[in-house]
């Protein structure tokens, strides 16, 4: 059984207080423009004519990215602040909705092809009902396409801590435009993420550790090449499976 050690200093993790920092910060560095971002959209493929939903979308740049590719997309974000700049992104009839994901998803039952979770479980110190509610409103043969901090790095690198089977919050400030707010994530091992995954029902067809952009080599010179021989997220490609197919690891 996994360990669940509660460290103090509860943060609210309030991005409206800093939505426009963020979003800005977010949208031409090297992690989350010339890593993450491109590494979602490489897993997705081709997403022309498919439904996707964008979970935990903030300022909206996968979405419209997906949106750009073909995609019927919906974004979904606990930060009304971040929503208000993906709305001024994506245009006033987009499909933009201030959800909590610990919450349920006031969508239909099989209503998305996709999910897309754009570095936002490890907020989250319980998966089991959110993954529950990914699968639900996801069709048969939909995908969860999901990136998160990567376990190893969290545990060895990332202000390293004594029990790496522990799932623990880890507390720290961010620093935007000169604004510093606190921060929490939540850390987990590796196999608690796959027991998570697939005792939700969801089948691990893919999982990934991408490199960044070439792109970002000329941009970037004195980071790209730590980016790029080190660990930094996970990716995970996770199917529901089709009618009377099992779930699991694909061999």
């Amino acid at each position: 059984m996994d360990r669940v050690t509660d460290i103090p200093a509860v943060c609210a993790n309030d991005y409206d207080s800093f939505a426009e920092a963020y979003s800005a910060e977010n949208e031409n560095n090297l992690l989350n423009a010339y890593y993450e971002r491109p590494a979602m959209i490489a897993l997705a493929g081709d997403v022309a004519g498919r439904r996707v939903l964008d979970a935990g979308c903030g300022s909206g740049p996968l979405s419209a990215a997906l949106r750009d590719r073909g995609a019927d997309v919906t974004g979904i974000d606990a930060s009304a602040g971040m929503l208000a700049l993906a709305r001024r992104r994506l245009g006033a009839d987009a499909a933009l909705h201030v959800i909590d994901l610990r919450d349920r998803l006031p969508f239909d039952d099989g209503a998305f092809d996709d999910v897309v979770a754009s570095l936002v479980l490890h907020y989250l110190e319980d998966w089991g009902p959110t993954l529950a509610e990914m699968r639900r409103v996801l069709r048969p043969g939909g995908r969860l396409i999901a990136s998160v901090d990567h376990p190893f790095v969290a545990y060895a690198i990332q202000n390293p801590r004594p029990d790496y089977f522990a799932t623990t919050r880890h507390t720290f400030d961010w620093t935007f435009g000169g604004q510093s707010v606190p921060m929490s994530f939540w850390r987990r091992p590796l196999h608690a993420m796959t027991d998570a995954f697939t005792a939700a029902g969801f089948r691990i067809a893919a999982i990934s550790e991408p490199q960044p952009d070439p792109a970002a080599r000329e941009l970037f010179p004195e980071d790209f090449h730590g980016l790029s021989t080190s660990m930094c997220f996970l990716f995970f490609v996770l199917e529901v499976p089709a009618k009377g197919t099992g779930v699991g690891v694909d061999a």
